[in-house]
């Protein structure tokens, strides 16, 4: 068995696609699901796992409990990666915060999922 991929809903397909990207992911492929659901996989070159952007005609009033869901994302420069991010408008939630092994940080992308950053120290 090998996991390959996530799906979350999203309001907006081509904003969500420039978001990931600027996040490092490559748009992979489109589709409609049978049910008539505009489907995008964006895909990690490093690993090669998608996550499946998926946006349904007409429903852009979702919601979804807070902190039941986030991404997490390991970077090798934090700060530097935060000064890009912000530079691009992206929103931060939770600032620089140092941890025993490196830091962290909160983003949010456009629909408001949490992204974590992780930088490790050796």
């Amino acid at each position: 068995m090998r996991y390959v991929h996530t799906r979350i809903r999203v309001r907006d397909l081509e904003r969500s696609i420039a978001f990931y990207q600027l996040l490092g992911l490559d748009l992979h492929g489109r589709s409609t699901s049978p049910r008539g659901n505009a489907l995008v996989f964006m895909r990690d070159p490093a690993t090669g796992t998608d996550l499946e952007l998926c946006q349904m005609p007409g429903d852009t009033t979702f919601s979804f409990p807070e902190d039941i869901f986030h991404l997490a994302y390991l970077v090798p420069d934090l700060r530097a990666e935060l000064a890009r991010l912000g530079q691009a408008g992206v929103k931060v939630t939770e600032p620089y915060t140092p941890t025993g092994s490196g830091a962290l940080s909160f983003i949010e992308d456009p629909d408001g999922y949490e992204i974590e950053l992780l930088e490790r120290r050796p």
